[in-house]
């Protein structure tokens, strides 16, 4: 499973790479997609990989959730996963926009905002058909992407909510977008 796992990691970032380079709906504007400098990641590590049970809140909280842009939005504070990295105990939030939904958020920040990744933190989503299995979620940090005002600052994207601003550094997933992020005449 090992080498496989690796595999398809490395898969889903070069066609992620291959849409921002050249899709007519990618964050970085047709006009400078020929400059396009890549993506850069962490080392797969699969301990950053977690098999782990959602506690679900009995009574969601609804927390309201700014953005970049000013505003605001709403999501519900659906339940929380219980873990360790690097030894140390950590409580990380699953949100969703509606009770309905089969897909969890996982925002956060951790040490190495600002550092080695964006520094405004990074996200986790999780779909219930790919990441649920046998009462359990695969938290899986090597899958932690930028939102995409990271490449491009016309996107409006919601902030980390402060519980999930994590004391530990989570060294796995995307890191910092090489290039400057583009303003919004360039969209």
């Amino acid at each position: 499973m090992a080498h496989e796992y690796v595999e398809q990691l490395w898969e889903q970032r070069e066609q992620k790479e291959e849409y921002f380079a050249e899709s007519p709906r990618s964050p970085i504007p047709h006009s400078v997609q020929a400059e396009f400098p890549g993506l850069e990641y962490f080392p797969v590590d699969e301990s950053m990989r977690f098999e782990v049970e959602l506690h679900e809140h009995e009574d969601p909280d609804r927390l309201t959730v700014e953005t970049t842009a000013g505003n605001s939005q709403e999501y519900l504070q659906w339940g929380e996963f219980h873990l360790e990295i690097d030894g140390e105990p950590v409580t990380i939030q699953a949100y969703k926009s509606d009770s309905a939904d089969d897909r969890l958020w996982v925002p956060f920040r951790d040490e190495t905002n600002s550092e080695a990744t964006y520094g405004a933190g990074r996200y986790l989503d999780l779909e219930r058909e790919h990441h649920y299995q046998d009462g359990v979620w695969i938290l899986d940090f090597n899958q932690a992407y930028n939102p995409t005002c990271a490449y491009n600052e016309g996107y409006e994207c919601p902030l980390i909510p402060t519980e999930n601003w994590l004391d530990v550094r989570v060294e796995a997933g995307e890191k910092e977008y090489p290039g400057e992020p583009h303003s919004p005449t360039g969209h």
